[in-house]
């Protein structure tokens, strides 16, 4: 059989905070799948990296005072270790915060740009005008118009349901600053997802994704896809679209790109794999992702669509899982079940948790449920009670009675070879990800391999003179029944099966398993799993709830630290406003009203503006007045773009005699205020004015 070459994935963790239980769910379960495609000889390389971008990590660092780059440096640091402390084993862990992500988003949007897969149009969206930044939904809270109850999200009430957009909530907030949110167009740009409609029919309906997942999504594709917004208006922390100044990718197109970025990093240290083979169209490699069900829409319609228009292969099966409950509810602060994964180190064994989850993971996206008695009577029962169990009680008479060497011979052939054959049909369920059918059969086993023991009864025979023979064949048979169990029990029990090994004296390998140990040494048995111990779970609850507490205490004292630093901010603005106050320029002599009525000041329409070659301060201006256009010299470009202009309404002295000028005739003069530099604000009439109309 011909050597597979895998490539897999899991959903990369956010830059922006540690790892929960929660996540490592998914982590785990990539992790035992990963790990049994290599134990079976295949070519299986497993990748990951933090999601690095956005708004919110942006925030974070500021309040923290240090980088962005500081903030997803730490980040990433804390979270390899947790994933390296539950034994996960990724082959590169890498950022999208990277030349290789920026490269491959950046050619994935000119292919598709250059397809005609990319429009642009100018939205509306909520802007904070003291944090001067547009505001995505979640960052906008006030009262749902519907029914009324208050804090609820910019995009749907959490109480009713109701969905509206930010501006419709009562007494919309910043939920950055504050302040009250307005209303501000910008040029976006989208993909044009809704070309891809027909391909996006046939690839979820392809055995690409789980029925469940496949049938909503022909929820979505029925009822007709939007085009998706692939861009965010600066500041924002992550790449800036080719050839457009402020302009942004949004955090989910270059997320998936991750993948890529991190595999072709890979590459670029390793000599046995090359990028192209595994993302080329058409390769005959395997992808796969691993993912919650929450992200299904980004890995299952804009992915693969955006991979197939850039000219790049499709993931060959998208495995969604569902979410983690404790104690049958949500993951909770107050209760202390929003454990993170650190909390759960600090007190438990992380082979105890990969054993849970891996007993109850199927294929299907149904919630898993941690309950907490359950997780100590299980891994007690399984793992302490059955399988080592197994392993304790015969190695003693081993070691002592016979020098640790096992038996030359099997005393009882059909039952070991039961053992083996049963490894093809758990591999199945490894391979299909059906977990708990595999660890249900691996446990019928060592039911099995007790109940041969407690029938053999082998400390009975110990006893009994002329049958060490028998003794011996009894508990190597027991020994080589463990040998089978802890093989098949590998990708899950790393640790363990580390410990297994040096008690056992050989490497477990699923396809040498039918080779008995026969005449075979082993070392003296040393203890592999201890019991979990309630008042370790209890701690480890009571530890949770109070970091929650202290994350509370810190947020208060660092919002406290975040007003002194307004309050000083604002102090020494007024400071230097009152040193300067002598400074200001003064207000010019009086006029007359007749004076004043010379002067004809209209509503102009900003046509179209360009840089002058030549010139440090002026910008070109063509200034619609409804029935004339006039051309204008302005000196403004220290403080604005040509291409930000353009569609703006300004004030233009419309009668000003025409001054000509080394770049050309100058027919006016629009009106803007400030010391000059970049402090120069030109002056904007209120919406509903219109080209041509006179200002008095």
């Amino acid at each position: 059989m011909s050597v597979r070459k895998i490539l897999v994935t899991s959903a990369l963790p956010y830059a922006n905070g540690p790892i929960h239980l929660g996540h490592m769910l998914e982590y785990i379960q990539t992790d035992i799948w990963v790990r049994f495609q290599k134990s079976r000889g295949q070519t299986c390389t497993y990748v990951c990296a933090d999601d690095a971008h956005g708004t919110a990590i942006m925030l974070r660092a500021e309040k923290e005072g240090i980088s962005s780059e500081q903030l997803i440096d730490r980040i990433s640091a804390e979270h390899q270790q947790d994933f390296a402390d539950f034994q996960v084993a990724f082959d590169n862990y890498y950022s999208t915060h990277s030349p290789e992500n920026q490269a491959l988003a950046s050619g994935i949007y000119e292919a598709c740009l250059a397809k005609g897969m990319i429009s642009s149009r100018s939205i509306t969206q909520a802007f904070d005008p003291e944090k001067q930044l547009f505001l995505a939904d979640r960052f906008v809270k006030g009262t749902c118009p519907k029914c009324k109850n208050e804090d609820q999200y910019g995009d749907n009430c959490e109480v009713c349901s109701a969905t509206y957009s930010p501006m419709d909530l009562i007494n919309p907030k910043s939920a950055i600053s504050g302040a009250t949110p307005i209303e501000k167009d910008s040029e976006h740009f989208f993909f044009k997802l809704p070309e891809f409609t027909e391909f996006l029919k046939d690839w979820t309906r392809s055995g690409t994704l789980q029925p469940q997942i496949a049938n909503k999504l022909s929820e979505w594709l029925d009822s007709g896809l939007q085009e998706w917004d692939i861009s965010r208006d600066a500041p924002y922390f992550g790449f800036e679209i080719p050839n457009q100044p402020g302009k942004y990718f949004y955090v989910w197109l270059d997320a998936p790109v991750g993948y890529m970025a991190s595999f072709k990093n890979l590459c670029e240290k390793r000599d046995d794999l090359d990028f192209d083979d595994y993302w080329k169209a058409g390769s005959d490699t395997e992808l796969y992702h691993f993912i919650g069900k929450d992200i299904i829409n980004f890995h299952a319609l804009f992915w693969p669509a955006m991979l197939n228009c850039a000219g790049y292969r499709t993931p060959t099966g998208v495995h969604a899982h569902g979410f983690v409950t404790v104690n049958g509810k949500k993951m909770s602060k107050s209760r202390g079940t929003f454990i993170k994964a650190r909390t759960y180190l600090e007190h438990l064994n992380p082979e105890y948790l990969r054993y849970y989850f891996a007993a109850k993971l199927t294929s299907h996206v149904d919630d898993l449920d941690l309950n907490l008695d359950d997780f100590a009577q299980r891994v007690n029962s399984d793992l302490v009670g059955k399988v080592v169990n197994i392993a304790s009680r015969c190695a003693g008479f081993i070691s002592k009675r016979f020098d640790g060497r096992l038996s030359e011979t099997c005393l009882e052939p059909e039952l070991l070879a039961k053992f083996t054959a049963a490894g093809d049909e758990i591999a199945a369920f490894y391979e299909a990800r059906e977990f708990a059918k595999a660890i249900r059969k691996i446990m019928e086993l060592a039911d099995l391999a007790n109940q041969y023991i407690d029938e053999k009864a082998p400390w009975v025979i110990a006893k009994q003179e002329g049958k060490e023979a028998e003794l011996q064949q009894i508990c190597s048979n027991g020994i080589n029944m463990f040998r089978q169990l802890m093989t098949y029990l590998a990708p899950v029990l790393p640790s363990m099966t580390e410990k297994a090994e040096a008690f056992l004296n050989v490497s477990l390998n699923w396809d040498a398993r039918s080779e008995l140990l026969l005449g075979h040494e082993i070392s003296k048995f040393k203890p592999m799993m201890t019991r979990v111990e309630l008042d370790k779970i209890n701690a480890m609850v009571e530890a949770s709830k109070e970091a929650v507490a202290e994350e509370m205490q810190l947020g208060k004292k660092q919002d406290k630290k975040s007003e002194k630093k307004a309050e000083k901010k604002a102090e020494k603005k007024s400071e230097k406003a009152e040193d300067a106050s002598p400074t200001v320029e003064p207000i010019a002599a009086e006029i007359e009203f007749d004076d004043f009525a010379k002067v004809d000041l209209r509503v102009a329409l900003i046509k179209h503006a360009e840089h002058v070659e030549g010139a440090k301060k002026l910008l070109k201006l063509t200034l619609d007045l409804g029935f004339a256009e006039k051309q204008v010299f302005s000196g403004i470009k220290s403080a604005y773009q040509p291409e930000d202009l353009i569609g703006k309404m300004t004030v233009l002295v419309a009668n000003l005699k025409p001054r000509k000028m080394k770049f050309g005739m100058s027919e006016g003069m629009v009106l803007a205020a400030g010391p000059g530099g970049k402090d120069i604000w030109l002056l904007e009439p209120h919406s509903g004015a219109q080209p041509g109309m006179r200002i008095m």
